[in-house]
């Protein structure tokens, strides 16, 4: 798989969600797409209930939501 450019797909604005992490271009949160994945929703079903997304956006939330998990 190739590299994940995470300032690609994932943005952080105080103007929006408060703050917090979210998908370019919309509303979004990471913590939405990972609170998904950890509810047993697949990446497809997650296309499927936000159609603003694109199938890149799944691994940069995990990739984002893990280097935040590495740091002290």
């Amino acid at each position: 798989m190739a590299e994940v450019h995470l300032t690609e797909r994932i943005t952080v604005d105080p103007e929006r969600c408060f703050g917090k992490p979210c998908i370019v271009g919309t509303r979004i949160r990471v913590v939405d797409i990972l609170d998904n994945l950890a509810g047993g929703a697949t990446p497809q079903d997650i296309l499927s209930d936000y159609p603003e997304l694109v199938p890149a956006d799944i691994p940069a939330a995990l990739a984002y939501s893990a280097r935040l998990a590495d740091r002290p």
